[in-house]
């Protein structure tokens, strides 16, 4: 189905820490990103959507339990990975201990947003869950942290079921719209949407 900018709107309010602390207290791996093949196949494809070989400094916030921070950790010099949820971020800690590279903080997002700049900012699955206003203060933050010639990208789940969802679609389009950003990679199939984008230079 078409879709058109404006056709779904953010939630009202930023989706709570709360919620995201019951699905990892109910489960540990809430998203099944460790035993599910279509995670495996979006993580493998956005680890080809990297433009360069290697990056120095690479954020990656909502990082869940840390699987795809490990297959990011090859490609980069340092890796600041976070997450909202306190038994999330534990788990990252654990599936990381061996990386040197790697250091896994909690952090409240748009808030809690790093110091610093990077070259590579990876967020997955994360856009959808921010209101309007956090969204903007979000998207604001990340741009100005990525380094000019550096690359952010984005990876969301389309709603093919229902198109008239907040989704993958949506969120993309918000970011592409950021003044400074150029179009790298662009991918799209019946599961996820994926952009790299570059600041410019």
């Amino acid at each position: 189905m078409t879709r058109a900018e404006g056709d779904a709107v953010p939630p009202e309010t930023t989706v709570s820490l709360d919620y995201f602390t019951g699905l990892y207290l109910a489960k540990d791996d809430p998203w099944d990103v460790a035993s599910k093949w279509h995670n495996q196949r979006k993580y493998a494809v956005t680890l080809a959507s990297l433009p360069r070989e290697r990056y120095r400094r690479c954020y990656e916030p909502g990082a869940s339990i840390g699987l795809f921070t490990r297959m990011l950790a090859p490609r980069c010099d340092e890796i600041l990975a976070v997450d909202s949820v306190e038994e999330a971020v534990q788990q990252a800690r654990e599936n990381t201990a061996d990386l040197p590279n790697v250091r896994v903080e909690r952090a409240l997002l748009p808030a809690e947003l790093p110091d610093g700049t990077f070259d590579l900012i990876v967020i997955g699955d994360l856009l959808y869950y921010l209101s309007a206003a956090d969204l903007e203060t979000f998207l604001a933050g990340v741009v100005e942290r990525l380094e000019p010639g550096g690359d952010i990208v984005a990876l969301h789940f389309r709603d093919r079921q229902n198109p008239g969802n907040y989704d993958g679609f949506n969120v993309h389009a918000a970011l592409a719209a950021r003044p400074g950003l150029e179009p790298v990679v662009h991918h799209e199939d019946d599961w996820f949407l994926l952009d790299t984008l570059r600041r410019a230079t």
